[in-house]
């Protein structure tokens, strides 16, 4: 099983909806971190997650927040927390 670690960025929309950037991937969750705050400063919503899976069969497990930058939508509030 390996990790993949996100970084999501978007860009304030027409009617104030949420449009997403290209995902960016990083190394690991610290520069997961780093990357989303940096990003934060010019984008009105940012968020880090990590999935663990099996890139071989595309097989991963629900992907876990990082950090959240921003306005958070309801259905990724609930999302479970990375350690």
């Amino acid at each position: 099983m390996s990790s993949m670690f996100v970084v999501q960025s978007f860009t304030a929309g027409k009617k104030g909806q949420m449009r997403p950037d290209a995902p960016i991937l990083v190394n690991n969750q610290a520069s997961a971190r780093r990357s989303a705050e940096r990003l934060s400063e010019r984008k009105p919503l940012v968020i880090a997650f990590m999935r663990e899976g099996d890139p071989n069969t595309g097989e991963f497990e629900d992907p876990k927040l990082i950090a959240a930058y921003g306005d958070l939508p309801e259905e990724l509030a609930d999302m479970e927390r990375a350690n």
